[in-house]
């Protein structure tokens, strides 16, 4: 049976530590790829500045450098409606039906804890396994939720970046370097994007 790990994300800008953390979860789990989905419309992100088409563009530089990855917009079809990671995986599960697929969710820390505000959430453990890693900041031992005890815990290199200082360096013209790839900052100059108006 194939093992594919779903990572979901806005990828605005995708980052090191995205790639890192895939490939560490990837190789402690032996999955055979790992899927990044950038999300659509995510009911619980406010900040999504810039359009799903150069996100996904972003993100698809980023990771399908390496064989072990795919980008999949499955997200962005639709990108008026809300997008919720329940009908994502099964919309996914759908897809793979045929290909004999054990799908593995991988959220962060900061998701665990706020698991109980997304759509559905206990159904997801019957579609697939929840794997977390951890985030600067976040602690497993201090998640109370119901579904601490339901996930698969993959510590992963503790790296301090985030899409959301790296946008906070690009709106101030200051440096990204070793934060995010060279091609994927060469793609976000000439598309102008992350600029005060």
């Amino acid at each position: 049976m194939k093992r594919y790990g779903i990572f979901g994300g806005t990828f605005n800008p995708p980052h090191i530590a995205h790639l890192i953390h895939a490939e560490s979860v990837r190789e402690q789990m032996s999955l055979d790829k790992v899927i990044f989905v950038p999300s659509g419309n995510p009911p619980l992100k406010q900040d999504v500045s810039v359009s799903a088409e150069h996100r996904l563009n972003m993100a698809k530089i980023a990771f399908e450098r390496d064989p072990n990855f795919e980008v999949s917009d499955i997200e962005l079809i639709n990108n008026e409606e809300k997008t919720y990671t329940i009908d994502t995986l099964l919309k996914l599960r759908e897809k793979y039906k045929n290909d004999f697929v054990k799908l593995f969710l991988i959220i962060g820390m900061d998701n665990l804890i706020d698991l109980h505000l997304w759509k559905t959430p206990g159904k997801l453990f019957g579609i697939c396994e929840v794997i977390v890693i951890n985030r600067p900041g976040y602690f497993i031992d201090k998640v109370t939720n119901e579904f601490v005890r339901r996930v698969i815990y993959v510590p992963v290199p503790s790296i301090d970046i985030s899409s959301t200082q790296i946008r906070d360096l690009l709106y101030q013209n200051k440096s990204v370097k070793y934060q995010i790839l060279p091609e994927v900052e060469d793609y976000i100059k000439k598309n102008n994007l992350y600029k005060r108006n």
